[in-house]
């Protein structure tokens, strides 16, 4: 197969691989040129969009000097380094990015380690050699020691450098780079091994992603790693768990540019998809039904976070949603979790709620937000993290954060890092920037993004990675505030806002329809307040010079559904429907709160 290569591009997030894949793209005639400021190709999803980060591995084509070469565009995400570890599977390279400022970053490492351990061929290349300030030779050293540190063997430090910008489409040798973006392809020909699989082996396809089409039906995605096949041909389908599944393939296809062509056989080797397979899912291998294959075996890095999905059970639930009953949720939780293989699902001792375990806030976030654009409605509870019960004791999951911040500003981010468990390990200043690096335990970094940007005035970015895990730090202080919990079911008013101005910031705003239990504010104190945000001005007929007040008080506060997941207490909810997020108590009585509180108080002291 030495007329096709596969190569993954993958980085640290926001170091530009869609970027410059879509430049590849454009400058190997696979698509016409991109258009100044419009949104990428490869970015095709809303979320993606939207947000500007990659979440879903994509595939794709180009041919350079008659070969073909399978271009896979990764999550940089380190939330999303399930999709990194399923697809690397697929290809026999990788060009690694890595901006030429900000240098290797919590995800290079995570990638990186993963594509050494499985012996893929690396192509290292500095990008953003435009961006100002710039360090590309300090970078290039950066990455040596990375390497190094990763235990890489001798052949894989032997890895060809190309300095490029994405944005303006050129690259070199040199570090000043080039006018084109041929030496990234004439590297990646020169450099990565064509595939090994023959077509005389027998058929073996492991599947890598599902995609689901209306007219089709169910795709599997993965590299041919041998064999041909073509429509209809008996294939036997091997599940995980061990059963077997046997029928016809359907229509078979290969990657043309951006898009899917059908065509009449697959070849050994190259990327490919094959559709009208029932029941095929990610981890499952395609073999053929006489000379059977080993099937594949998936391993990825475990989830580190669990969060409660429950029925909505609100005053006003039912009112938005087209799917709101546990089995709307349970079989969308499910084909979330055949979709992701970084996703777990459980049950819980609740008939009306799973548990959804993940890799962060972000990854969670992503699934609430793409269930409730698809009419779901229902609750989620206050993320928690994931211990170890080992011989040593508890332990916990440890994460490398990095932080880049103006170098007036490191002072507060040290001090709320050391507030939350976080030993500073490294610290160096390039230009007018500072990169501290801690390690921290996971639960200290929930609630940890809002605060930082805060603090910096939105200069603050944050990154980190799952290290490994280590004994229990001790107790990290949560929320220093209390909620605003209403008290009746009613709309807000504006002279009810204004009276409760000094009890601190609110979340809704006049004319909303809010219940009883609703957190409709953040309370300066720590500690719940009961509030009427209903309220209304009595009319009398008496007048008076001062009898109308000005309305003065701060608009609402509206979080995203990662801010409001970070800012939920143990006994709240956030209720998630297509119009509305709204932050809520478990009881909704203050009655039931108060119960429930006196119970826990004599349930302590007896036990103590």
């Amino acid at each position: 197969m030495s007329g096709i290569r596969n190569v993954a591009i993958v980085a640290h997030v926001d170091h530009g691989k869609t970027t410059l894949v879509d430049a590849l793209l454009a400058y190997s005639g696979a698509m016409k040129s991109l258009v100044e400021g419009a949104p990428l190709v490869m970015d095709s999803n809303d979320l993606e969009r939207e947000r500007g980060i990659t979440i879903f591995s994509k595939n794709c084509s180009l041919i350079w000097k008659g070969t073909k070469i399978n271009v896979i565009d990764t999550p940089g995400h380190a939330d999303f380094g399930g999709q990194v570890e399923r697809v690397l599977r697929m290809a026999d390279g990788i060009c690694l990015l890595v901006d030429a400022f900000e240098g290797p970053l919590p995800q290079t490492r995570f990638v990186l380690r993963k594509a050494l351990a499985r012996g893929l061929t690396p192509i290292v290349i500095i990008n953003k050699i435009d961006r100002t300030n710039s360090r590309p030779r300090e970078v290039l050293d950066e990455v040596y020691g990375l390497f190094i540190e990763l235990g890489a063997h001798d052949h894989q430090l032997e890895f060809p450098v190309i300095y490029a910008s994405g944005r303006q489409g050129r690259s070199g040798f040199a570090v000043e780079g080039g006018p084109s973006l041929a030496p990234i392809l004439d590297t990646i020909l020169e450099e990565i091994p064509p595939p090994k699989a023959k077509t005389e082996d027998p058929i073996n396809l492991p599947v890598c992603h599902v995609e689901v089409d209306k007219f089709v039906g169910r795709i599997a995605v993965g590299r041919l790693e041998g064999g041909r096949l073509k429509e209809g041909d008996q294939v036997k389908i091997l599940h995980p768990d061990g059963t077997e599944t046997i029928g016809p393939a359907g229509r078979v296809f290969v990657f043309e540019g951006i898009r899917r062509t059908p065509t009449q056989i697959l070849e050994a080797g190259d990327v490919v998809a094959v559709a009208g397979m029932d029941g095929v899912e990610i981890g499952d291998t395609v073999a053929d039904p006489v000379r059977v294959v080993e099937r594949q075996i998936m391993k990825v890095e475990p989830p580190t976070l669990a969060m409660e999905f429950r029925v909505n059970d609100s005053p006003f639930a039912g009112q938005d949603g087209q799917y709101v009953t546990t089995r709307h949720m349970k079989e969308r939780l499910d084909r979330a979790a055949k979709a992701d293989v970084a996703l777990q699902v459980l049950p819980t001792d609740r008939t009306d709620s799973m548990e959804v375990r993940g890799r962060g806030v972000l990854h969670l976030g992503i699934l609430i937000e793409t269930m409730r654009r698809e009419g779901y409605e229902f609750a989620v509870g206050r993320p928690r993290v994931l211990f170890k019960d080992t011989e040593q004791g508890i332990e916990e999951p440890i994460e490398q954060v990095t932080v880049e911040v103006p170098p007036d500003d490191q002072g507060k981010v040290i001090e709320l890092m050391g507030r939350r468990r976080g030993e500073l390990t490294h610290m160096q200043i390039h230009g007018d920037l500072a990169f501290l690096e801690f390690e921290a335990p996971s639960r200290g970094l929930i609630g940890l993004r809002t605060k930082l940007m805060n603090a910096t005035r939105g200069n603050a970015v944050l990154s980190s990675q799952l290290k490994g895990y280590a004994p229990h730090r001790g107790e990290i202080p949560t929320r220093a505030t209390g909620s605003q919990v209403c008290s009746e079911t009613g709309i807000v008013s504006a002279y009810a806002l204004n009276a409760l101005v000094d009890r601190g910031s609110f979340f809704v705003e006049p004319t909303e329809k809010v219940y009883e239990g609703q957190v409709t504010g953040e309370h300066r104190r720590d500690e719940d307040v009961l509030v009427n945000p209903c309220k209304k001005k009595h009319l009398t007929n008496m007048r008076s010079a001062g009898a109308d007040e000005k309305m003065d008080f701060p608009p609402a506060i509206k979080m995203s559904i990662e801010e409001s997941l970070e800012f939920l207490a143990e006994d709240e909810l956030l209720e998630v429907t297509p119009k509305f997020l709204r932050l809520r108590k478990r009881l909704l009585k203050e009655t039931d709160r108060r119960r429930e509180l006196r119970t826990a108080k004599s349930a302590l002291q007896s036990g103590t």
